[in-house]
């Protein structure tokens, strides 16, 4: 219990105040990540399910290089051969999964990183301009990115290029300034789906937004709200590939810890106007593996089977982990 609360009170600390390691050069460069395997459950290592969750592999991931870690969001292309994620500290993260011959995520490969540019082509260095929070993926392979504290968003070519701004939701600078777009995600058409950490117009909700892309490269923005229980609040937001939408909602407190709760939709909820009621899927807490989880992907794996990748932002607290979990989702 002693080393719960302590570690919960650090998560506290550093989610109000962050560690700033110094920034990534603009230039990638490679990164070498070791990596150790995860059990699903601490006390029961067999164990490989959790809700509707089916385990898939697990790791525990560090680097040499001081800003490896924060990672914030998640993207795993459709043939599952390469991870992107980006950090709160503005670093971007690229690495191919390994798997075994059951098709177990036993480590990464291949890995290298570099810093977000700001508008004037440099490297963005202050947390307040550099805190990513959630990205998407468009159609046309570019990259919109979601900062928080100073609340905007940016579309990239490429991670390594100067981004152009894109004009958000009407109320995107409302958010509370640690409590901004944490869940993002991008459809086929180009529609962005965007869900605020903390922003709320209704009790036990918080606000989304649904933005469909207009001809000028605009988005007309509309809102819902995203129903929550008390302590939940989203923190990421995948298309799965039927078409619903999975979400990881994260609580913690000093008694109970990290908590996370995967969560499921179905498109049509996703209205102007209207409230979404997600499904829980699964529940992750003590003595499961669990972390301060803030990304979420979905691929679909060999056989067809829907997976489910998530990543934690470890603060840059060594009392933290950064850890990528894969599970299989049942029927």
């Amino acid at each position: 219990m002693a080393n719960r609360v302590l570690l919960t009170l650090c998560l506290l600390v550093a989610a109000c105040a962050g560690v700033s390691p110094p920034p990534a050069g603009a230039q990638e460069q490679p990164v070498t990540i070791e990596s150790s395997p995860l059990t699903l459950k601490i006390d029961e290592p067999k164990a490989a399910r959790v809700g509707r969750l089916v385990w898939r592999g697990g790791l525990e991931m560090r680097a040499s290089l001081r800003n490896f870690g924060g990672l914030s969001d998640l993207h795993v292309t459709p043939d599952n051969r390469t991870l992107t994620s980006i950090s709160d500290e503005g670093a971007w993260l690229v690495a191919t999964p390994r798997f075994d011959a059951n098709g177990t995520l036993v480590g990464l490969d291949d890995a290298r990183m570099g810093q977000l540019r700001g508008l004037d082509g440099k490297p963005i260095e202050s947390k307040p301009e550099a805190d990513a929070e959630a990205f998407a993926r468009l159609p046309d392979g570019s990259w919109l990115v979601a900062f928080e504290r100073r609340h905007r968003l940016w579309r990239y070519r490429t991670l390594t290029e100067m981004p152009l701004p894109v004009e958000g939701p009407a109320e995107i600078g409302r958010q509370p300034a640690n409590g901004g777009i944490e869940a993002m995600a991008a459809l086929a058409d180009g529609t962005v789906i965007a869900i605020s950490e903390e922003y709320s117009r209704q009790a036990d909700t918080v606000t989304g937004w649904i933005g469909k892309p207009e001809a000028d490269g605009r988005y007309a923005w509309s809102a819902f709200a995203y129903a929550t229980i008390p302590d939940y609040k989203p923190t990421a937001l995948a298309v799965l590939p039927d078409g619903s939408f999975a979400t990881l909602e994260r609580a913690f407190d000093m008694v109970r810890g990290v908590r996370v709760r995967v969560m499921r939709f179905d498109a049509n909820q996703l209205q102007p106007g209207a409230t979404v009621k997600p499904e829980e899927l699964a529940r992750l807490a003590s003595p499961y593996a669990v972390d301060n989880l803030e990304g979420l992907a979905a691929t679909r794996g060999a056989k067809g089977e829907t997976l489910l990748w998530l990543i934690s932002d470890d603060n840059f607290n060594p009392l933290q982990r950064n850890i990528l979990m894969l599970f299989e989702l049942s029927q």
